[in-house]
């Protein structure tokens, strides 16, 4: 079952530690520690969540990883060389978070079971992943996301059996990518990127480049959090601080931030200046 019997999601793990990859087995042993590593990035929850209107909706990310089930010795972190995360690119021509990397996911729909249902039904929709291969591991506390008015929980699963997946709805979805653990968190692919608002610090968070997919924002302070808590981190530079504009110019795709959109170069009109409304 994914829900208590006061009707919210079950936090925790949801089957008993010996099904769960030990590689990934500390990820569940506390599932406060991952949610308190994202916040010691971007700050307090309760200051969240009250920008979040009255009406803000139920959402659920499947942060699914595949991986072989023992161990790997030959990396600090003991991830297998096989472990990968299902990542997707937003359709550049979505309103909210439009061109950013993501984990398949959306907002609840009357009948879901939640949160698992809603995560494997819009993975399923986004990806064409089949949920049979897919071991349902933990549920972590729900993230406030103000910007689309979203309390997210994200459900942690095993893919047992790697399947295809694709782009299902390309009015939804730019790109649906099986992105190597190993490499994604290879210190040379690590940084963090920062925005400024009328010379003021905005924004700094964790960011990863990989396989031309530029992953920051709520994406990359969980995938960061997960890293630490679990063990698989591998020292990085953490003082390698970028313009965050200058990263989604390395990416090479538009992405919205905030009110506006960011466009590569090659996709600029003469006298834009790369933010369009």
């Amino acid at each position: 079952m994914s829900a208590d019997h006061a009707g919210g999601p079950t936090l925790g793990p949801l089957v008993p530690t010996e099904q769960i990859p030990p590689w990934m087995r500390r990820l569940t042993e506390d599932v406060t520690a991952v949610t308190e590593a994202v916040l010691r990035r971007g700050g307090d929850r309760t200051r969240w969540a009250s920008l979040l209107d009255r009406n803000r909706r139920d959402a659920a990310v499947l942060v699914l990883v595949a991986g072989s089930w023992h161990e790997a010795f030959d990396h600090p972190g003991g991830l297998p060389a096989d472990a990968e995360i299902l990542l997707t690119e937003r359709a550049p021509t979505l309103r909210q978070h439009s061109g950013q990397v993501a984990f398949p996911g959306g907002g609840l729909d009357p009948g879901d079971d939640f949160p698992v249902g809603t995560a494997l039904r819009e993975a399923a929709e986004e990806t064409g992943l089949v949920p049979e291969g897919v071991d349902i591991i933990a549920n972590l506390p729900s993230f406030p996301v103000p910007v689309s008015s979203f309390d997210v929980t994200p459900v942690l699963a095993h893919w047992r059996e790697p399947g295809e997946v694709r782009v299902v709805d390309t009015g939804e979805t730019a790109r649906v990518a099986r992105v190597n653990l190993r490499s994604l968190l290879a210190p040379e692919n690590r940084f963090q990127v920062q925005r400024s608002v009328l010379g003021a610090r905005a924004y700094r968070g964790p960011a990863f480049m990989v396989d031309g997919l530029l992953v920051w924002g709520f994406t990359g302070g969980l995938i960061a959090a997960m890293s630490e808590v679990a063990g698989w981190d591998v020292p990085w530079d953490k003082d390698d601080v970028r313009p965050l504009d200058e990263a989604i110019e390395a990416a090479g795709s538009p992405q919205t931030i905030g009110p506006s959109a960011v466009l590569p170069a090659s996709m600029r009109r003469d006298g834009d200046e790369g933010g369009v409304r």
